[in-house]
């Protein structure tokens, strides 16, 4: 069951003035997660990979044999970029994730049918959950938010923080402790940290969700 690392558990580290946090190998790790992390100086290390364990017993960062290096490839873009080799094509660049319009008070419109999905890994690779993070630490908000969609499919999930979903349209159902709870348009779900549950729609269900 893959667990979601919120940048509430980057704060929580960073107040006890540590400077790694340890994760399962197939944690989820969410963008307010890695920014909180990176201006905090808090690496992320797994202890469950063997290919991810150091012969001196501590837990590398490094990414497991066939994952992508985001921080390798971070790094290289910002060296390109720094030496004018990227100049031009991020200015005609089109295929960003959402349209928005922000005023300097911090106040932040998104066009909700701007905004371009990304596949949520449920472990399964053909289950249909798509997910779109639009509020975050970069817009000086201390809770996450965006829209999920699951289509015909059921999905392990444990809540590493506070969860709340609002459901725009279709059907979501919740397997937890042996009961099957339904929700349906305008019918709001909220999840407490660390429960264990079973995600699910028997149609397309779409949701506004917010974690903290």
């Amino acid at each position: 069951m893959k667990k979601l690392v919120c940048a509430k558990e980057v704060e929580a580290v960073q107040k006890e003035g540590k400077k790694v946090l340890y994760i399962e190998c197939n944690s989820i790790i969410t963008p307010s997660a890695k920014d909180a992390a990176k201006a905090a100086g808090i690496e992320f290390s797994t202890e469950c990979c063997p290919c991810c364990q150091s012969s001196a017993g501590t837990v590398a960062t490094a990414p497991c044999e066939g994952e992508i290096d985001r921080d390798m490839i971070y790094n290289v873009l910002k060296t390109m970029m720094e030496k004018g080799l990227l100049q031009g094509v991020f200015d005609t660049a089109t295929d960003l994730p959402y349209a928005a319009e922000k005023d300097p008070c911090g106040l932040k419109v998104v066009r909700g049918n701007s905004v371009k999905y990304e596949a949520l890994d449920t472990g399964n690779p053909t289950d249909k959950v798509f997910y779109q993070e639009i509020i975050n630490a970069d817009d000086g908000c201390s809770m996450n938010a965006g829209f999920i969609t699951i289509e015909g499919c059921n999905f392990d999930w444990e809540c590493a923080c506070q969860e709340l979903y609002h459901i725009v349209e279709g059907t979501l159902t919740v397997g937890v402790n042996g009961k099957v709870y339904t929700a349906r348009p305008g019918d709001s779900v909220f999840f407490p940290k660390g429960a264990q549950v079973v995600f699910g729609s028997p149609d397309r269900m779409k949701a506004f969700y917010a974690t903290y």
